[in-house]
């Protein structure tokens, strides 16, 4: 999975494509708002279909073969219609949607098997043993992210062909995990999706969950400046294309030594301390990118932002998981995780946010208001359940 996503990487490897399409900022900003966004929003949907089931996997499966095979519309998209840029970034928007909407209602049953199949007191070394092999694989996705952009393969074929290796990656992954034996779960009477809705209020008088919703809500706003490192760098400051492999590979190479420390401060101090630690990482990476093209520092200073944006995802990836199982009671853990989801993943969208404002007045107020909410998250971090 984690190889899938250096070849597809929203951030740079996607978002460089569309703009080799001549896409706006908005557009630009739109693919990550659809990838995470699109990924959490139904999920408290999902959470009202999957609450009752004794058995999670059955629901994943369906959704890995609509996501593989959204998969193989963007290569067939991308390779066939780049000559009409309109119709193949619509297109191609389009597969991404639905490529993301079948995410999200596969990404509770994961977290739900996974929490059911490792231990509390294990999954931080789970999560990170994860992390650190699958930033190896990905390390190696950005070399061959690089050598294909650097190569002779002419546009579109180059990243038609990062397209489908990601394809292969993906749907391996998918695979592989629906193998896992999953215990069943007690059974529990179905309460549907409007039983879910009435339950919102309930749960968010849970002080805990609350500070959790507001940390990850101030960090889904300061997300509106990343889509935009990768394009700043190639319009902005005019670096070749080939340099959005040593992006990637900046990014990958990052995440198995970060996990390596990340792993460390979950058993130690506990996930509230990495997500206030990765919110540092995270606020420095928009204020990086706008020294190095203030200062002329050049591509390989400009590594940085990707390299501060990798190991705060690193933290985020293994704090949030951790901290959200960890307050969710067992019989609410559906709801729990689909609540927050779907509040969340609506935030997601500021990144089109943020391509409006780049349109208009550049890409250094995005990267500002980046930087201000990642310091308030810093804050509000203070607030998060010190045990979880």
């Amino acid at each position: 999975m984690f190889a899938g996503d250096g070849f597809l990487n929203v951030s740079v490897v996607i978002s460089g494509f569309a703009a080799r399409l001549g896409a706006p900022n908005w557009v630009i900003g739109l693919l990550p708002a659809i990838a995470g966004g699109g990924w959490m929003l139904p999920q408290l949907l999902i959470a009202a279909r999957v609450r009752s089931a004794p058995y999670k996997l059955p629901v994943y499966r369906s959704a890995a073969f609509i996501r593989a095979a959204t998969y193989v519309s963007m290569v067939l998209i991308a390779a066939f219609l780049a000559d009409q840029p309109a119709l193949c970034l619509t297109l191609f928007v389009l597969a991404m949607l639905a490529n993301a909407l079948a995410s999200g209602v596969a990404g509770l049953p994961f977290l739900e098997v996974v929490s059911k199949t490792v231990s509390p007191d294990r999954r931080p070394r789970f999560f990170g043993t994860r992390n650190l092999y699958g930033g190896l694989l990905a390390f190696g996705a950005g070399l061959v992210v690089r050598a294909v952009l650097g190569s002779d393969l002419a546009f579109p074929l180059n990243y038609a062909l990062l397209f489908a290796l990601g394809t292969v990656a993906y749907t391996f992954g998918y695979w592989v995990f629906g193998l896992v034996t999953e215990p069943p779960d007690p059974p529990l009477p179905p309460q549907g999706f409007r039983g879910e809705l009435r339950a919102i209020p309930e749960t968010l008088r849970d002080p805990h969950f609350r500070a959790f919703l507001t940390v990850r809500l101030l960090l889904a706003g300061a997300s509106m400046s990343e889509p935009f490192f990768a394009v700043y760098a190639l319009r902005a400051l005019h670096f070749p294309a080939a340099v959005l492999g040593a992006f990637v590979m900046a990014l990958t190479a990052a995440a198995p030594l970060s996990n390596v420390v990340w792993q460390r401060v979950a058993e130690r101090k506990g996930s509230r301390r990495i997500i206030r630690y990765a919110s540092v990482f995270y606020g420095l990476a928009p204020l990086w990118a706008f020294a190095v093209g203030a200062l002329h520092l050049g591509a390989w200073a400009y590594l940085g932002v990707f390299i501060l944006t990798s190991v705060a995802a690193q933290g985020f990836n293994l704090g949030h998981t951790n901290h959200l199982l960890n307050i969710a009671p067992d019989g609410a853990r559906s709801r729990y995780i689909g609540t927050l989801n779907t509040l969340v993943g609506a935030a997601l969208f500021t990144p089109v946010v943020g391509g409006l404002i780049a349109d208009r007045a550049g890409y250094t107020p995005v990267f500002a208001l980046s930087a201000v909410l990642c310091a308030a998250a810093w804050w509000w971090c203070g607030k998060l359940r010190r045990d979880a």
